[in-house]
């Protein structure tokens, strides 16, 4: 297996953690930005794409602050979304981490820049 490229990004959003936390881990809020379709069983969830299927655990979510999925047939790679709220100014961003292999760095970081579009006009941030 290919070695993949850590990515790191970060988007302002204009919502509060409370709002955006059921869209990181709720399958039916999920299907609205993140994939095609999501469904859930037994602990996996089931992410579809393009007719595509790809599994995944949810390892690690604390409400309204972080989701962590690893992903089931590509180990041990892991995507995780964040969200960070500023003390200062209250300003929320999500981070997010993702491993990509290095050809496809550019088209992912196009995907998740359309994904995090499509859930700030779900939310109305």
């Amino acid at each position: 297996m290919a070695e993949k490229t850590k990515l790191n990004l970060e988007y302002v959003v204009n919502s509060s953690p409370r709002i955006l936390y059921p869209y990181l881990f709720e399958p039916n809020e999920l299907a609205q930005w993140f994939a095609d379709d999501v469904n859930y069983a037994d602990g996996i969830y089931e992410f579809v794409w393009d007719n595509e299927s790809f599994k995944a655990k949810l390892i690690h979510s604390k409400e309204n602050k972080c989701v962590k999925f690893k992903w089931l047939e590509d180990d041990p790679y892991f995507f995780e979304i964040e969200i960070v709220q500023d003390e200062l100014t209250n300003d929320v961003a999500l981070s997010i981490t993702d491993y990509v292999k290095d050809e496809n760095l550019e088209e992912r970081r196009m995907i998740w820049n359309n994904s995090i579009s499509y859930l700030q006009s779900v939310i109305g941030a």
